[in-house]
């Protein structure tokens, strides 16, 4: 009997297949003890991972309970306490479940009872620290005693938790070792139970089988990404289409049919027939087009518009290239309907010439604001002073009233003219920032208000402010405008008190800065002690004209705020407003 027939025997292929099974069954129960003591080994490495974990968001608890009272003491802010109220909760929970995880080992429980003493000290003291900030009198000595002694169970509670850690590293090197020693052996002798499974059924029963399922799965990605891409075509308003230049064929998508107004292969797809739909007069770019790039062999792109079976006129964009196909060229391309892109780019651009002529217009007015209107203001002015002088006697009472009202609009209406040019100045495009000293800039401006500083006996505090860059008229003028604004609003027999503040800050802080690119802004603040006004209008006052005083309590043209507005825009800043009626009111620049 020769080799390949005692191969082939029955007897032989039964002997083998027994000892495989016998095999088999050995290495799988080898494999199977040692993937059940893998299986052990990683619950010990998860235990000793639990364990660091809850430590360390048990810290993590502390330090936020510590940064929210910060918080608290720094702004008197109830917001800060949020992370404090709910941290002893968070540390409880922690506890209980560290408590549940060591429950076999007395060296650990012995750590955590200590830990949770010095843990309920520092939440006492904590306590405490809060009770002193809030009294009437708050007494530093006692509340910065109170604050080291905080920090130095502060210390112990983190020497404690790392010891805690340290031992639980030791437990874990311990796991790992097992770990490494049940991984070594596992791969290996699952690796032996695949290698006589697949010599038992069979390798070319593996391979046939393979080759299916591979089909089967590429058959399937086909379909999948035929019918994406026929949706993605239908959705994104575009179609694709290739023409085989050696055989002169052509393919259209399904969508080239639709957006076309026809049915799908409802005409046979040729240049020609396809040029039926193309407006007559736009008909020379495609041809123009496909002879350029045949002869160019370069991408290509077009724009024309189609007639579609409807009537309907609509404007296509098509971006084609040439290629090489199994020695062979195709011309592949895409057609897009861009008809509302096209509608909006039309609006969009009579909308800047709108802009552009609206601009003009403003140009005119300044124009005429700066000259024409101030011009015969002047002479009104000039002939009411000498009327003043020379016929002020030959007035009937109730003509000196009416002079003096004619003296008060017209002096409003120079204050009127003024203020709306220089809001026009703030919006003009053209912006030189110098590097300047705001120090000196806000000095301008105090020497530009002194005589109203002295008549009210104003005391203006002021911080060290930096070095920027700056349009220097514009920040000088938002000076003038701030401190003017508390001036006017100050109360009646009390010295105006007006603090100029400065800090940088973190645009993280506040929430308007945090979606910005900006991650560092200069925070200048001007605070009063004036009549403020209700929160609800701190937006409403920076409205171009807008009063919350009735004209005849307080002179002005409702301008100032607007104009201080535009120069921190025109910063690329942000301005706030923060009020309380009768207590003052706080203005805010945040300038990158």
């Amino acid at each position: 009997m020769n080799l390949r027939a005692i191969f082939t025997s029955s007897s032989f292929i039964r002997n083998i297949l027994v000892i495989s099974m016998g095999v088999l069954i050995f290495t799988f129960s080898i494999s199977y003890k040692h993937t059940i003591g893998l299986g052990k080994s990683t619950e010990l490495l998860i235990h000793s991972y639990k364990i660091q974990l809850n430590l360390e968001q048990m810290l993590s608890c502390l330090k936020d309970a510590e940064t929210g009272q910060r918080g608290y003491i720094i702004t008197r802010d109830t917001f800060f306490l949020q992370p404090y109220n709910s941290a002893r909760s968070e540390v409880i929970g922690s506890y209980y479940q560290l408590k549940s995880l060591i429950a076999n080992d007395s060296q650990q429980k012995n750590n955590l009872d200590s830990l949770v003493i010095f843990i309920n000290v520092r939440f006492s003291l904590l306590t405490r620290s809060l009770e002193l900030i809030d009294e009437p009198e708050i007494n530093i000595t006692d509340l910065d005693e109170n604050m080291i002694r905080g920090e130095t169970v502060m210390d112990k509670i983190r020497n404690q938790i790392n010891k805690m850690i340290v031992l639980e590293d030791l437990h874990f090197e311990e796991h790992q070792k097992k770990y490494t020693h049940e991984i070594y052996f596992t791969p290996n002798f699952t690796l032996f139970l695949l290698f006589f499974s697949l010599m038992v059924f069979g390798f070319s029963f593996i391979k046939i089988n393979n080759n299916l399922i591979d089909l089967k799965k590429t058959n399937e990605n086909l379909n999948v990404t035929t019918e994406s891409f026929k949706h993605a075509e239908e959705i994104g308003n575009f179609c694709s289409w290739q023409w085989y230049i050696d055989t002169n064929r052509i393919i259209f998508s399904d969508n080239q049919y639709g957006l076309l107004g026809c049915a799908p292969h409802s005409f046979e797809p040729t240049l020609e027939n396809f040029l039926e739909f193309v407006h007559p007069d736009d008909r020379h770019i495609i041809t123009d087009g496909v002879t350029l790039a045949l002869k160019e062999s370069k991408p290509a792109s077009a724009f024309f518009r189609i007639i579609r079976k409807d009537g309907e006129l609509r404007y296509f964009k098509s971006v084609s290239r040439l290629a090489e196909l199994n020695g062979g060229k195709l011309y592949i391309g895409i057609n897009s309907d861009i008809t509302e892109q096209h509608i909006s780019n039309m609006a969009l651009e009579e909308r800047n010439r709108e802009l552009e002529q609206s601009n003009k217009e403003l140009a005119s007015f300044n124009h005429i604001a700066s000259h024409d209107l101030q011009e015969p203001l002047r002479k009104i002015q000039t002939f009411i002073s000498r009327l003043s002088e020379k016929e002020s006697l030959n007035l009937s009472q109730s003509g000196k009233e009416y002079f003096t009202k004619i003296q008060s609009l017209a002096i409003r209406m120079r204050s009127l003219i003024d203020d709306l040019l220089q809001f026009s100045r703030t919006r003009k495009i053209e912006k030189t920032f110098e590097l300047t000293s705001l120090n000196l800039l806000l000095e301008n401006a105090k020497q530009e208000l002194i005589q109203d500083i002295e008549e009210k006996k104003a005391d203006i505090q002021t911080s060290e402010l930096p070095v920027l860059k700056v349009i220097p008229f514009q920040i000088q003028q938002l000076f003038i405008n701030l401190i003017g604004n508390s001036l006017k609003y100050s109360k009646p027999g009390i010295a105006p008190v007006i603090i100029i503040g400065y800090e940088e800050i973190n645009a993280d802080e506040y929430g308007f800065l945090k979606n910005n690119n900006q991650k560092k802004y200069h925070k200048i603040s001007i605070t009063d002690n004036g009549l403020g006004f209700e929160q609800q209008y701190s937006e409403d006052i920076f409205i171009l004209f807008y009063r919350l005083h009735p004209k005849s309590e307080f002179a002005g043209s409702g301008i100032g705020l607007s104009i201080c507005k535009k120069i921190v825009e025109n910063h690329d800043g942000y301005i706030l407003a923060e009020s309380k009626p009768g207590i003052g009111s706080t203005f805010s620049c945040f300038l990158p």
